[in-house]
């Protein structure tokens, strides 16, 4: 086959005619960035999880009848209630993972509800719990308030409720941004399914 000059290509074979079949729809492009983060998110949440059993086996060992004496000199403060309600909404993150796989809008929607009532609930309780100890520490001059001092609970030299904000924080955050990326990738699920429905 003959050419007609050094850099003729014949038009079609230069591969600018398929442009516009190699762009994915923006539905798609949403769903697969926001999946990623959200697994991020769960990810997070799982060493979250694992810094609080860490906090909790203390209590753990106590009601198995374990005894470790490395443990047991820590001597880390007795959970409160909140602690182990928190623990419950990691087991929400399979519902949301299974969402993920199957691109299902239920089954998101009922891990978005677990988080708020299991992840969202005990962190707000424990924001307000620890909030007057975390002030008193915060606004005490460490010589003239050596009273109000003694009143908030401290562990290893540090106000036990600022170690808890600090935590909070942390969790605050991880669960905002699941709750951002589900609710994206609920919108996208929701566009795909009215594309195809027209």
């Amino acid at each position: 086959m003959a050419t007609k000059g050094l850099h003729y290509i014949p038009a079609g074979t230069d591969g600018t005619d398929h442009a516009y079949r190699q762009r994915i729809a923006l539905q798609y492009q949403i769903s697969s960035l926001n999946k990623s983060r959200l697994k991020h998110c769960i990810f997070f949440h799982y060493l979250l999880f694992f810094v609080m059993l860490a906090k909790l086996s203390a209590d753990i060992l106590d009601k198995l009848d374990i005894f470790i004496l490395e443990i047991e000199e820590l001597r880390i403060p007795q959970p409160l209630w909140w602690e182990y309600i928190w623990c419950v909404s990691l087991l929400f993150s399979f519902l949301g993972l299974a969402a993920v796989r199957r691109n299902s809008v239920r089954p998101m929607k009922q891990y978005l509800i677990g988080l708020v009532l299991f992840g969202y609930f005990p962190l707000l309780y424990a924001l307000g719990y620890y909030f007057s100890d975390t002030l008193i520490y915060l606004r005490a001059d460490s010589e003239e308030d050596k009273e109000e001092l003694a009143q908030v609970q401290m562990w290893q030299g540090m106000p036990y409720g600022l170690l808890w904000y600090g935590f909070i924080l942390a969790a605050v955050q991880v669960h905002s941004f699941t709750v951002y990326f589900a609710l994206n990738l609920i919108k996208a699920w929701k566009l795909r399914g009215s594309k195809k429905m027209e």
